[in-house]
């Protein structure tokens, strides 16, 4: 292959590729657009009716006036044919039966043909052609059997009329004549005749009803393709009458819905869209009332959290400082006393804990809290979130297991928030782990980073793992706690993620443990569109289920 010819393949090649692919996108814009817009499919689903309405009510009218005037024709064809006979039994009977066959059927066949009023070969049936054929067997060999286009008549009429009891038959045949297509009725009877017998066949053109079934067609179509077009626009007019409020409705459901709570629509009338509009207007009021008041609560609520904490940060310092003094001075205490200011100085550590974390919330619903971000290598952080729950974990009796990746796994976060939100992932899951492993992974790829903590204790029920991110919620307040939690954790978690611009998700079932899954944009800035890591454990999914090839080092194990 020449070099001009490989280059020429290639292009058609590539035309091909393009017409496909925007023969593509042509049917999927088609396709939103049919699934998105009432007003189309209605239009289309009437057309469509209508179209196979009007075809079958065509074929109907067509049929009806096609059949009519061939009847008529054949009438008036019979009637002519008729009088044509008499006047050839008029003919061929007065002659002698020692005439020649020649001479009589020619005479015959010209007395028929100027039997019309205008001597043209026109009657009430229109213009014809007689054909006189002879089937006498005594015809000497230098006459003729017949007279008139002989070559026109189907030897199956001639046969049908020779072998029936019926005198007048009839049929419609087309010919060639000078090249052309002929479409002719042809009515044949039997002249009764004393010396011979003669059949009389009487040709009458149909090209003066083709033509009039012919415009009856094109009228038939174009008055079709003329309603098509009136029914669409009545149809989208009508359609337009009713879409438009719904649209409207929906715009302004969709701005209610973004926060314009003031929005409205129009009442316009008394219809039944008016009343919609009426009964919108007044559920958007009883929404707006509802969330101003959740609004002035929810910052009441907030203000009283941030004004209780700041005000009791004065004497918990105070009362700190008092028990830091007893608790030094234990020693000289009864053994009693000594483990009463033990338990005061844990009770201390535990409100000074709950305090930190109203304060921290209180300043993440004023969202005056900023992400100081900067590139860190997330497997140095979670090793430290692992170290500061190593206590808790070995007196609960779980085991730590680390996967993390080979390389680095540098992120643009704020370590010290990072560290927070892994330290309650495993200090939950350690929690509710049962003296089970938990399992910490990491996953990263080109744009983002996900770490899932995994346990295989209680789980959590149906509901639940949309519950465990809400605000002092526990799944069994009566269960046996390591860490002395305050509810908040998670909470915080869940704010610490969406400031970084992430997310946090959750997944339980009872008996299967449960996994929470932490995913971060690797750079501020730069969204993510998938988390590198499934939300739903390997070992949770079915065995038919083929599992991913690992992307990370031998598991590091903390008892």
């Amino acid at each position: 292959m020449t070099p001009a010819a490989s280059g020429q393949g290639r292009w058609l090649v590539r035309t091909a590729r393009g017409l496909v692919a925007a023969g593509r996108r042509r049917s999927s814009a088609f396709s939103e657009l049919w699934r998105r817009s009432l007003q189309l499919r209605v239009v289309v689903s009437t057309l469509a009716l209508g179209s196979a309405v009007i075809f079958v009510l065509g074929m109907v009218l067509q049929n009806q006036i096609t059949e009519r005037l061939l009847a008529t024709k054949e009438e008036a064809a019979i009637a002519q044919t008729r009088i044509a006979v008499q006047i050839a039994e008029r003919e061929l009977g007065g002659t002698s039966p020692f005439d020649p066959i020649r001479d009589r059927l020619n005479s015959a066949l010209n007395k028929l043909t100027s039997s019309s009023p205008d001597q043209s070969g026109a009657g009430s049936a229109g213009a014809f052609e007689p054909v006189l054929v002879n089937d006498a067997p005594y015809i000497a060999p230098s006459d003729v059997r017949a007279a008139g286009p002989y070559e026109s008549i189907p030897q199956s009429l001639r046969d049908f009329l020779l072998n029936t009891s019926n005198r007048t038959v009839s049929q419609i045949y087309t010919v060639d004549r000078n090249g052309e297509r002929v479409t002719y009725l042809i009515v044949g009877v039997t002249v009764a005749t004393a010396n011979t017998a003669v059949q009389l066949y009487m040709l009458f053109p149909l090209a003066a009803e083709q033509r009039t079934i012919g415009v009856v067609q094109s009228t038939l179509v174009v008055g079709g393709l003329v309603l098509l077009l009136l029914l669409a626009g009545i149809t989208n007019l009508v359609t337009r009458q009713v879409v438009l409020p719904v649209r409207r409705a929906a715009r302004a459901a969709e701005r209610f819905a973004d926060g314009e709570l003031g929005e409205r629509m129009v009442v316009a009338g008394e219809d039944d869209v008016a009343r919609l509009a009426e009964s919108y207007n007044e559920m958007a009021a009883s929404i707006e009332r509802q969330i101003r008041q959740l609004e002035d609560f929810g910052q009441l609520q907030r203000r009283f959290t941030s004004d209780v904490s700041h005000e009791l940060r004065t004497p918990l310092t105070t009362v700190r400082m008092a028990a830091d003094v007893l608790h030094a001075s234990r020693a000289q205490f009864p053994a009693g006393l000594a483990r009463s200011t033990e338990l005061l100085v844990d009770e201390l550590d535990r409100f000074e804990s709950l305090l930190g974390d109203l304060l921290e919330i209180s300043r993440l619903d004023a969202g005056v809290e900023e992400l100081i971000a900067e590139h860190a290598d997330l497997r140095a952080i979670a090793r430290r979130a692992v170290e500061s729950v190593r206590v808790i974990a070995r007196n609960a009796g779980s085991e730590i297991v680390l996967d993390l990746p080979e390389g680095d796994a540098i992120a643009e976060v704020e370590s010290r928030r990072v560290e927070r939100i892994l330290r309650n992932l495993l200090a939950n899951a350690i929690d509710h782990g049962e003296g089970k492993p938990v399992e910490l992974k990491m996953v990263l790829d080109e744009n983002a980073v996900a770490v899932t903590v995994r346990d295989h204790g209680v789980g959590l029920r149906t509901g639940e793992a949309d519950l465990v991110f809400n605000r002092f919620w526990r799944a069994d307040p009566s269960r046996n706690r390591h860490t002395g939690g305050t509810g908040l954790g998670l909470a915080i978690s869940l704010e610490d993620a969406r400031l970084h611009g992430g997310g946090l998700d959750a997944w339980g079932e009872p008996g299967e443990g449960a996994c929470f899954r932490l995913t971060l944009p690797r750079n501020q800035g730069v969204q993510y569109e998938d988390s590198p890591l499934p939300l739903l454990p390997l070992d949770a999914r079915p065995m038919t289920q083929p599992a991913p090839l690992p992307i990370s080092v031998p598991e590091e194990v903390y008892p």
